[in-house]
């Protein structure tokens, strides 16, 4: 089953699986000791981060191992670029109107 990946970041626990996973791949037990809910609960998440394309699986023995997609974040990335451009435009042309009116 295929997620939408916005979807699967509104969720903050995801969020948070991100950042962890982020640093080094993880296995669902070490992630679990991060939050208060139960393994099931992350194992869940994590079923939906990596339906939305945003984790790999690797089993590695008898665990499995979770680490980012590059591929995913960057597109969310490039998606997000467009708005902080937009951003950059309007605070340049507020510089500009600060300095000019500073300069009256």
């Amino acid at each position: 089953m295929k997620r939408d990946v916005f979807q699967a970041l509104a969720d903050p626990t995801r969020r948070a699986i991100l950042l962890l996973i982020a640093s080094q791949p993880m296995t669902p037990n070490a992630l679990s000791e991060h939050f208060d809910s139960s393994r099931q609960a992350v194992s869940k998440h994590l079923q939906i981060l990596v339906e939305s394309r945003l984790l790999k699986q690797e089993k590695l023995g008898r665990e499995i191992y979770y680490h980012l997609d590059p591929k995913k974040i960057q597109e969310v990335d490039r998606w997000l670029a467009q708005f902080k451009k937009m951003l950059e435009k309007r605070f340049h042309q507020l510089d500009r109107v600060l300095h000019q009116t500073k300069n009256k």
